[in-house]
């Protein structure tokens, strides 16, 4: 996989271009870091890619709770019991 170069640019290029820093928003899915004085000041990103970030902060702390519940828990189930119960609920 190929290392994608960060989209920097000034602050004053979100009056000046902002179509264009949206296009690179969505079609290369990554976010444009804005600068103001040389320094980091603003990301902007695509709806979709925000969205997809979010998706993953839920999922990381979704499995961090599971695993400090599966640390103070003794009780294993196997993959078998887990997806009957998983189709039980389901049905």
């Amino acid at each position: 996989m190929e290392a994608v170069m960060p989209h920097i640019h000034p602050v004053t290029e979100l009056k000046n271009n902002l179509d264009q820093l949206a296009k690179i928003c969505h079609s290369e899915n990554e976010p444009v870091y804005l600068t103001r004085k040389g320094h980091g000041e603003l990301v902007l990103m695509s709806l979709a890619g925000f969205q997809q970030m979010q998706a993953k902060l839920e999922l990381y702390q979704k499995l961090d709770e599971a695993e400090a519940e599966s640390k103070n828990s003794k009780t294993r189930l196997s993959h078998e019991d887990v997806m009957q119960n998983l189709r039980s609920r389901l049905a």
